[in-house]
């Protein structure tokens, strides 16, 4: 469906892939499979393409980078790399204490993982974060933020707002923090952490193949591998297997598949062509799953609105709760 110049058109137009024949000023241009005539603008990130002639121009500002940790153990790196690990204890989510740079780091995150549900799935309970090299320290619990420790050189500030249902924490240094005050953390940096963080966030350096680096610097394919390596005490014990609770609990399965199926549905349709379902599909069934000790609807919501997150991060707003729906 391309523009092309041929013999469906006369000589000096060309197919626009809609039946009809145009200038080559006019080209549409292609993006996820769909048509945009030419002037059209989309969002693509932080950045706006315009469409010229058939292709597209983009402006090429740098944007910040977002890893989302949800539900029962999942994780979407800086990069993009889908992954679950249900690891009990304190972890690494994001820190720029890394390698032999030791001395020089200006944050890090810290995230408390404990089993949720009776099937040995974990989510983040508790989130620590530290701030400055003196150490700003601030932690998210119970719905609360509280400072632990608040230093008098203040080498990084940082404010605290209210936004809808989430509470956002912003600091100088370029760090954000956006928590659902349940089990849903963003965190956002700023582009000079580019290829400088590391933790269970991966390390931003736009490539998601390099993102299970261990902590001592190896690179893993085993998420389990790599997750255990973040963890903050020796003390906990190591994820050995991956659990599988619609395996555990299959009489919860087909209840989960029908409510996670909105996801797969035209509530979304416009977000499809844009951000992959599947793996948010997955996540939310296995979420469902695992959540059978109460709150199940807040699982099952939690894992939708990840979904949602990224539709509106592609520019493809959804208005998916109902008063019947979360």
């Amino acid at each position: 469906a391309e523009c092309v110049s041929g013999c469906v058109c006369p000589e000096g137009l060309f197919d626009d892939g809609r039946g009809g024949c145009v200038e080559q000023k006019d080209c549409p241009c292609i993006h996820n499979n769909e048509l945009y005539s030419s002037g059209h603008k989309i969002k693509v990130d932080c950045n706006t393409c315009t469409c010229q002639k058939g292709l597209w121009k983009c402006t090429d500002d740098v944007c910040y980078g977002t890893c989302t940790i949800y539900g029962s153990g999942h994780y979407n790196t800086f990069d993009g790399k889908f992954y679950d690990f249900d690891g009990s204890c304190e972890y690494v989510a994001a820190q720029d204490f890394c390698g032999d740079k030791n001395s020089s780091g200006s944050f890090s995150i810290i995230t408390e993982n404990v089993p949720c549900g009776t099937t040995g799935v974990t989510c983040s309970k508790a989130i620590k974060i530290f701030l400055g090299v003196s150490g700003d320290k601030l932690k998210l619990e119970n719905k609360e933020y509280k400072e632990i420790q608040r230093d008098v050189g203040d080498d990084v500030q940082y404010w605290n707002r209210t936004v809808g249902l989430y509470l956002v924490i912003e600091a100088s240094n370029g760090v954000m923090l956006i928590w659902d005050k349940k089990t849903t953390v963003f965190i956002k940096l700023s582009p000079d952490y580019k290829g400088k963080v590391c933790g269970l966030c991966g390390n931003f350096d736009d490539k998601a193949n390099n993102d299970f680096t261990t902590r001592s610097g190896l690179q893993d394919s085993n998420p389990l591998v790599f997750g255990n390596s973040w963890k903050q005490s020796p003390m906990c014990p190591d994820v050995t297997k991956e659990i599988k609770p619609c395996d555990l609990k299959p009489h919860r399965k087909s209840w989960a598949e029908k409510e996670c199926s909105i996801i797969q549905s035209e509530v979304f349709e416009i977000c499809h062509s844009k951000v992959n379902p599947h793996p948010f599909y997955e996540a939310c069934v296995h979420d469902a799953c695992s959540c059978d000790s109460g709150g199940d609807c807040e699982c099952f919501c939690s894992a939708v609105a990840a979904y949602a997150q990224e539709c509106i991060k592609a520019e493809a707003c959804v208005f998916w709760r109902t008063p019947d729906i979360c």
